[in-house]
């Protein structure tokens, strides 16, 4: 995973991060393969959130895909 590919993943997560903190929240970049799937450590109030998945999939993940067009996906660890 290139240092610019990261940066660019936490720049994104870091636009996202206040709206995931008023709920108690806030997700971990733990690591992003080489077929560009980004792993997410959720946290907090986010963890046990039935909604977290489509937190992820419908937020962070589009939010992802159309702001860093080299991410296929985002998994959960």
């Amino acid at each position: 995973m290139s240092a610019d590919l990261v940066v660019r993943v936490e720049e994104v997560l870091d636009r996202i991060r206040p709206a995931l903190h008023t709920d108690g929240g806030d997700v971990e970049l733990v690591e992003i393969d080489e077929e560009g799937f980004v792993y997410l450590n959720v946290m907090g109030a986010c963890g046990g959130c039935p909604m977290s998945t489509a937190t992820l999939t419908l937020g962070i993940e589009n939010e992802l895909r159309s702001s860093v067009p080299e991410v296929e996906g985002v998994v959960t660890v």
